[in-house]
């Protein structure tokens, strides 16, 4: 027998299994059945894939045990069971992605500790809120020994082989006293264990046996009539297949017949996954042919940016063997996966017309992934675009859609204008808004890092091309103001080009603004650059990339820059050179740009401020 000690966020999250007030203590034994039908799912695949695997397949099935006397219940099954090493590697240690930024959430959130064990998923540690010590003994296929392992859910546990260990694997808890007031039940009683797996794992694939009795109909719920499934029935499976405590915002069903027939049960979240922008977090819906569990997180089903959509997949006419690879290639998937987006991107539609509520709540928690589609996925890039919402200066407290915003666009304009930013209080404050707040158009205010994307991959919606107000030239003038600032432009011409010359280590060009009313200058990109957010992004992660250059406005009805066009008439260019260079530090800190030398910056602004005394 072997002592090891738990990995330490493990037996952080032990600690908070075992000590946390958790109103209902029953979902563990929800875990245990799920993970014991899991383990069939799993043998019951291996099989159809290895043909050289001797295991007996026909009687695949969950059993539960208790004993009164001795106070232990015992979930056993017949599935793939697991190697030493598998054992080590799922309970002594905390393999799923997230525990750490979980436990921290835990911490930061000390009342809400119900709703971030949902969002985790409590899997097999649950087993401690109800035991003071559990036995696990497992023997994959094949192996000639068997494991045994045990724990008091204290900072170690045991481990050894075994030689009398049947195939699968059977978890023992030896249960607390059951106690009332801690609203901890018997649960060696079979009424309790039925009333548990009624609620909770009634529609598991597999027999689940008590006292040889199976406890549980096994009716698939997408094979089963919209009328005869309750919201409640859905709530569980979702909560089953997503290990989400939340019930699920929106239940989407599909079915196709003809000549590819599947069947289709899809969940909108509540809340968004803890791992949505995780590298590695899981993304798809489960694949089943004809009622047989295939893989799990079928990523050829739904693309990366509706990954928050959970869900199953019942095909009829796939191959039972059909592999990963073979699902990129296959046509009928393909078209599965066009028929079921378009799906979820009308239930999201719908939900935005009828449950505006329920839509922005849903917007708030996965919008920003369901962005990454306007970049990804041509074929809905309109689709995606009714449904996104945005924030604008049309209101301070709501968002806008973008066909909301084409309805109140002025008489003339052709474009929908935006900005992007890290905050909406900085691009609020962007010199960049200022003719277009005095001239009252409405302005898209786009603080998502995807934003910075998209909006150039993104040509127009309805008709209307997007326009950036930090990027390239912005038409806001009438007639008659065009004829006088060609007149302008005309009489700041020579000043113009002296300061290019001047600055042309940091700048392509200076002219005159037209989105400018109250500040001196301002830095704007050409039409087809990036910005210099994004530049920071692809500096971030390791790209390099050639500068750029952009173009520095100048507002000449400044004072700042009045002066500056005098001074430049009356000849006194040398001593100007230096205000050029202050006044384009001025337009780069306005927008929240860096300098490239602070320290000159900084004795330049003192130098100018000394001679005013």
């Amino acid at each position: 027998m072997e002592t090891l000690a738990f990995q330490s966020e493990a037996r952080q999250l032990l600690q908070l299994m075992i000590h946390s007030i958790y109103s209902n203590k029953d979902t563990f034994l929800r875990e245990l059945v799920s993970n014991a039908s899991d383990a069939l799912d799993k043998l019951r695949l291996e099989s159809f894939r290895d043909k050289d695997m001797k295991v007996d397949v026909d009687d695949l099935h969950i059993v539960i045990e208790s004993d009164p006397a001795e106070r232990t219940l015992t979930v056993r099954d017949n599935g793939i069971g697991m190697t030493r090493e598998d054992v080590v590697r799922l309970i002594g240690t905390i393999a799923k992605s997230g525990t750490a930024e979980f436990l921290r959430q835990l911490k930061d959130q000390q009342s809400s500790t119900s709703d971030l064990i949902g969002q985790f998923g409590i899997g097999f540690y649950s087993s401690f809120m109800v035991a003071d010590k559990v036995t696990l003994v497992t023997r994959f296929p094949h192996a000639e020994k068997g494991v045994r392992w045990e724990s008091t859910g204290e900072s170690t546990y045991t481990i050894e082989d075994v030689d009398d260990a049947p195939q699968g694997t059977s978890v023992t808890l030896h249960l607390k006293p059951s106690d009332d007031e801690d609203r901890l039940p018997d649960y060696t009683e079979p009424a309790k264990i039925r009333e548990i797996v009624k609620r909770y794992s009634d529609f598991i694939t597999w027999p689940v046996r008590l006292g040889g009795e199976e406890i549980n109909s096994r009716k698939a719920l997408w094979a089963r009539p919209a009328s005869e499934v309750t919201e409640e029935e859905y709530s569980e499976f979702y909560r089953h297949i997503s290990h989400d405590w939340n019930a699920p915002l929106e239940t989407i069903r599909m079915q196709a017949e003809g000549t590819f027939e599947y069947q289709a049960l899809l969940f909108l979240p509540t809340q968004a996954p803890m791992d949505l922008f995780m590298r590695d977090g899981k993304r798809g819906v489960q694949l089943y042919v004809k009622r047989v569990f295939i893989m799990d997180d079928c990523a050829e089903l739904m693309p990366e940016y509706l990954r928050f959509v959970k869900g199953v997949v019942d095909a009829a006419d796939l191959s039972l063997n059909v592999s990963r690879e073979i699902l990129q290639q296959d046509r009928q998937i393909q078209l599965m996966r066009r028929r079921l987006v378009k799906k979820v991107l009308s239930s999201i539609k719908s939900l935005q017309s009828s449950r505006p509520d329920d839509y922005a709540k849903f917007w708030s928690e996965v919008g920003a992934a369901l962005k990454e589609g306007l970049l990804s996925d041509h074929d809905n890039r309109d689709a995606i675009l009714e449904v996104c919402s945005f924030a604008s200066t049309h209101s301070e407290d709501s968002l806008t859609t973008l066909a909301d915003y084409v309805s109140r666009m002025k008489e003339g304009q052709e474009h929908i204008y935006f900005m992007t930013g890290d905050s909406r209080t900085a691009v609020e404050h962007s010199p960049h808004m200022e003719a277009l707040r005095a001239k009252g158009f409405e302005v898209l205010i786009l603080t998502d890092p995807i934003d910075e994307m998209w909006v150039d991959a993104v040509p127009a919606f309805d008709g209307k091309p997007f326009q950036s107000v930090a990027k390239g030239q912005v038409d806001l003038e009438t007639e008659e103001e065009k004829s006088a600032n060609e007149a302008k432009a005309a009489e700041f011409g020579d000043l113009l080009t002296w300061m290019a010359s001047q600055l042309e280590e940091n700048v392509k060009e200076v002219r005159l603004s037209s989105r400018l009313t109250t500040s001196p200058a301002c830095v704007v990109g050409d039409a087809h650059d990036i910005t210099p957010t994004l530049e920071k992004m692809y500096k971030a992660m390791g790209q390099e990339l050639p500068k750029i250059k952009r173009i520095l406005e100048l507002n000449p009805t400044h004072p700042l820059v009045e002066g500056l066009h005098k001074a430049f008439g009356a000849g006194e260019r040398d001593a100007l050179a230096d205000t050029a260079e202050l006044l384009y530090g001025l337009a780069l800190l306005a927008e929240g740009g860096e300098l490239a030398d602070p320290s000159r910056f900084v004795k330049l602004v003192a130098d100018r401020v000394q001679r005013t005394f």
